[in-house]
């Protein structure tokens, strides 16, 4: 191999190893965004409420002051139909005070329904998106497992049938080693029966000679006794 092409090789090795740690920095760097994006999102449903709580306040006194001009409207017409002008432009002085800040009072409320609306509209979509954020880094996760899964899986058995052929191949020697071991045992039980004669004795047994020799000797004791006792 050139050195041109080791350095490739070496280059394109350390390359995969600073992809492999900057996409497992990238995954816990998400995980972290993630972390203080809903730390946000807790803090903008804080502010929310609070927002939530100022609107409702505003709300009662622009319903409180709206009751108090209804009231002082009607003393006014009513103390004009008496007679009672004094009294009728004094109430009607006080309606228009009432006006004056129900008018202010009014603007607050809309102010705080219009952050209220804008603060609610902006949560829903940041929500959104890291609830669709954390469904990809799952995913992203849980298909890295599962790729790690299938190639520990794949490298196992690789390596299993390497482990199985060698296996094998040593099953196939040890039975070899075997057989030759039996042929040197019968070689040197054969030669110790010739050794001691047994082979010879088993020779002429299988030939059908002297396998009778005592049936021979008994039958020539027996034939003696009977020559005996007619001898008599």
């Amino acid at each position: 191999m050139s050195l041109r092409k080791l350095w490739t090789a070496v280059r394109g090795a350390a390359n995969e190893g600073i992809e492999t740690v900057a996409d497992g920095q990238a995954i816990r760097i998400l995980d972290q965004e993630m972390r203080e994006a809903k730390k946000e999102l807790q803090l903008c449903d804080e502010n929310l409420t609070r927002i939530m709580a100022k609107r409702k306040l505003a709300e009662g006194k622009v319903k409180a002051l709206q009751a108090d001009i209804e009231t002082y409207t009607n003393h006014a017409i009513a103390a004009s139909e008496k007679g009672d002008d004094a009294l009728a432009v004094e109430c009607a002085d006080r309606v228009a005070e009432l006006e004056t800040t129900l008018e202010t009072e009014q603007s607050i409320l809309d102010s705080f329904l219009t952050s209220e609306q804008s603060l609610k509209s902006n949560i829903a979509k940041a929500k959104g998106n890291v609830r669709r954020m954390e469904q990809q880094i799952e995913q992203v996760k849980a298909t890295e497992s599962v790729q790690k899964a299938q190639v520990a899986v794949s490298t196992r058995h690789m390596g299993a049938n390497s482990k199985v052929k060698t296996a094998l191949s040593s099953l196939d020697r040890i039975k070899e080693k075997q057989a030759q071991r039996n042929a040197e045992l019968e070689a040197a039980e054969e030669l110790a029966n010739e050794e001691s004669g047994s082979d010879l004795d088993a020779k002429l047994k299988a030939a059908g000679i002297g396998s009778n020799s005592n049936t021979a000797k008994g039958n020539d004791k027996l034939a003696q006794i009977l020559a005996a006792k007619k001898a008599k």
